[in-house]
């Protein structure tokens, strides 16, 4: 019998799949996940490659069909094995974005829950049901880089959108409200838990750090203050296209942000977004090269079943492409990349890269991670807000 090295293993009641996903993830893991219950004869697998799911199968299921109708698992088992896998990668997407839209199948009724009772939901049950809202959870927190502590209570401000502030907090306990302030009032755009990280990695190398949107306790939360220091310094010592990438990722999030609360304000600007503008990177063409943008711009475009939808615009400094240790939800898989006239651009050495990424530490790779997840999750609350704004009328 194969002996297994068995990594984590629990109820299905205790943590679900997606927090098994988000787990996984943030920690890199490579092997198979195997989830079993009493209620069906098959067992499930999930098949993970540094930490993003590469393929699944549930018994005649397979690929990305399969994952979803896992989500539906309720009741039973789990466990991970860390070991290699000779998986074709055949699931492209983002692990937010499979988290996100395999709660929200289930929520919806499409997906079958498998349990004591399983069934499909009534689609008049859920039209006035409040939607499900996953929570972001990080990795396990590194208190090396923990400096202090500090307690906040139900409703507390943690952060305050547009006031100045250079630290960085992770959580430790509790869940936090990420929300923007518009004329229609707050939106909410995400919820973390433990792990998750506070703040912006802008602190890093500007100084008079504006804050972009506003933190919020729910319930109680502990909170530990991280050595702003040491991270800089570490940010200091990174090669000047490691560093670029990472400033480049916080705009996409800010952008991501900003575009967010145009679709909820009902505020397009589609035309101008892309007229004049030729592809360079389709959504779901393999590409694996990444490039910073030395002239020009780049619009970055999600292709969805009825619309597209614009963004956010790149420019001189950006990178775009395949960022080789990273899956944020946009090009090449799940977005496509169309340029301006006058682009030009220059290819990244994705593998010195790569390279240099794995010898980051912990606290910062986690911190990069994090974002990349905002910045999925955002764009996934982005899609959701132009659904709603452009749903077809009914005759």
């Amino acid at each position: 019998m194969m002996d297994r090295n068995i990594a984590i293993s629990g109820s299905l009641e205790f943590l679900n799949l997606g927090e098994i996903l988000q787990i996984l993830g943030t920690s890199n893991s490579t092997g198979i996940l195997r989830l079993m219950s009493k209620y069906t004869q098959n067992t499930g697998i999930v098949y993970i490659d540094g930490g993003n799911p590469a393929d699944a199968s549930n018994g005649a299921l397979s690929g990305i069909e399969a994952l979803f109708s896992l989500f539906g698992w309720v009741e039973g088992s789990f466990e991970f094995n860390q070991e290699s896998i000779k998986k074709k990668n055949i699931i492209n997407k983002n692990r937010m974005e499979i988290i996100l839209d395999g709660t929200r199948l289930v929520d919806d009724g499409k997906v079958e829950k498998v349990g004591p009772v399983s069934y499909k939901k009534d689609v008049s049950e859920g039209k006035n049901k409040e939607k499900t809202v996953p929570i972001i959870k990080g990795p396990f927190v590194d208190y090396t880089y923990v400096v202090d502590e500090e307690e906040f209570f139900d409703g507390d401000d943690i952060v305050i959108e547009g006031n100045y502030g250079s630290w960085m907090w992770v959580i430790l306990e509790g869940v936090i409200e990420i929300a923007k302030d518009t004329p229609k009032g707050l939106v909410n755009l995400l919820r973390i838990s433990e792990g998750a990280f506070i703040g912006s990695v802008a602190s890093f190398y500007s100084e008079g750090n504006v804050r972009s949107a506003t933190a919020k306790a729910i319930g109680h939360v502990q909170l530990g203050m991280l050595d702003s220091q040491r991270l800089s310094a570490e940010y200091a010592a990174m090669t000047t296209e490691l560093r670029g990438i990472i400033k480049s990722l916080d705009k996409r999030m800010k952008l991501v942000t900003d575009c967010a609360v145009s679709k909820y304000l009902n505020k397009d600007k589609q035309d101008t977004a892309i007229k004049n503008k030729k592809v360079v990177i389709e959504q779901g063409k393999s590409e694996e090269r990444l490039f910073m943008i030395n002239n020009g711009n780049v619009t970055i475009l999600r292709n969805t079943k009825n619309s597209v939808i614009p963004l956010m615009s790149l420019e001189k400094g950006d990178f775009f492409g395949k960022i080789p240790f990273l899956n944020m939800g946009h090009e090449p898989h799940s977005a496509s990349v169309l340029a301006s006239k006058d682009l030009k651009i220059t290819a990244v050495d994705s593998t010195a890269l790569q390279k240099e990424y794995n010898q980051l530490t912990s606290a910062f790779k986690s911190i990069i991670e994090n974002l990349a997840t905002y910045i999925s999750v955002t764009t996934s609350i982005t899609i959701e807000h132009h659904d709603k704004l452009n749903k077809p009328v009914k005759s």
